[in-house]
């Protein structure tokens, strides 16, 4: 799922694409998007983007005529319109020409230019939304990088909500208080400051300041120190950064935006920096396991003592890896055909068995059939019995009446005679 760096990022990307590139005629919507229609129709306008935490707002402003005689038709707007968009799962923006628009092209603008080009928010999977005229959602926190000072503010001031009362990995997911941060941010932060996912949020975050003294220094980064141990064995230890938790929810997610184009380029979808960024989240030895949402959180060492009962043993799993780009699911879709590939081997197996029980089943077959034969002889021998005593019983009773009839006819031949 994009996450605050992302959508910055997506934003940086519509203010280059579209740096004066003028748009025209309606916003365009797909017939199997359930989202709302953009009611907004103007000859000629621009487009300027801003994020904040895990939304974009889309900024269409018209361009006035330099002729003050003209006057705006009818049914064209006149004034700017704001269109918040929250990206869901998977989605982002592209911006191509008319030809090569992209299958999921959900909202599309079109650009007053021949051959016209397209500006549209792609989105497989549909989990994606958009508000015409809309506002910054009132129940999301201050941008975490954007924002750094009142989004301290606020947590540090609101550590007795109950909110807090749950693990710190789980808190970290809460867009009330930590507007950007998702669940590869969580996986770094912690890691880098060896903080147990599982373990009481209110615990961690108390004792901060609401204001950042140290907010002007840059946090130590992890380094390994070679330590004896009792039997003279050298054995290496990691140091965790230096600064606090919220610090870090602002610090380590504008690392990922100082990425560049290379962190967010939809077009070429290279992300060989992003993994080697990586530290923690999909990578190898790392342990994982779900939260209480049912979210993976990646880790290393204890969980914590509020990790969930009924989830599996921790295991250390192996970063997907994927040539074409970063995908945020792809072990999920590896363990899923794994499953589907196993489920496909039983059933052939099961298949291919089949054929041994039917030739183990022959010989009672066999029996069954002989045993029918034998019954159906009996039944049938007395019967031809039956019959033939009938023949026999015929030709008798015929005989005698024979005897006696040509023996009249001989008599009145000589009668005749």
């Amino acid at each position: 799922m994009p996450e605050g760096p992302e959508l910055h990022l997506a934003s940086l990307y519509v203010n280059k694409m579209c740096a004066g590139v003028v748009f025209t005629g309606p916003v365009r919507k797909s017939e199997v998007s359930k989202n709302p229609d953009v009611p907004f129709t103007c000859e000629a306008y621009r487009i300027t983007a801003t994020s904040r935490g895990k939304e974009v707002k889309l900024t269409l402003t018209p361009m006035k005529s330099d002729d003050p005689k003209e006057r705006v038709k009818a049914g064209q707007a006149d004034q700017p319109m704001d269109i918040v968009i929250r990206f869901g799962m998977s989605g982002y923006f592209r911006f191509t020409t008319e030809d090569e628009l992209p299958k999921h092209a959900h909202l599309r603008f079109y650009s007053k230019e021949t051959p016209c080009r397209v500006l549209s928010f792609v989105d497989a999977r549909r989990f994606g939304s958009w508000q015409p005229n809309g506002t910054w959602q009132s129940d999301r926190g201050p941008c975490i990088m954007f924002e750094y000072k009142s989004f301290r503010e606020k947590v540090v001031s609101h550590l007795s909500d109950r909110a807090f009362d749950k693990p710190i990995c789980e808190v970290l997911l809460n867009q009330k208080y930590f507007n950007g941060i998702g669940n590869y941010l969580r996986a770094e932060i912690l890691f880098r400051l060896n903080i147990p996912p599982f373990v009481p949020a209110r615990t961690v975050l108390e004792g901060l300041e609401s204001e950042d003294l140290c907010e002007n220094e840059k946090p130590v980064k992890n380094e390994t120190t070679d330590t004896k141990t009792s039997d003279g064995a050298k054995q290496k230890r990691v140091k965790g950064e230096t600064g606090d938790l919220l610090r870090l929810c602002h610090t380590v997610p504008l690392e990922v935006v100082n990425l560049g184009g290379k962190g967010y380029d939809p077009q070429k979808t290279d992300y060989s920096d992003f993994k080697a960024w990586l530290q923690c989240y999909c990578v190898d030895g790392m342990k994982s396991i779900g939260d209480h949402n049912g979210r993976t959180m990646w880790f290393k060492g204890d969980p914590g003592p509020m990790a969930p009962k009924d989830s599996k043993s921790p295991k250390a799993k192996k970063r997907a890896k994927k040539e074409d780009g970063h995908d945020y699911y792809t072990d999920k879709k590896k363990v899923a055909s794994k499953r589907s590939e196993s489920t496909s081997k039983k059933k052939q197996e099961s298949v291919t068995k089949i054929p041994k029980k039917e030739k183990k089943g022959c010989p009672k077959e066999a029996g069954t059939k002989r045993r029918k034969a034998v019954k159906s002889r009996e039944v049938t021998e007395p019967q031809h019995e039956k019959r033939s005593t009938a023949r026999k019983r015929k030709s008798s009773s015929a005989e005698p009446t024979a005897g006696p009839q040509r023996r009249r006819g001989r008599v009145t031949r000589q009668n005749s005679k």
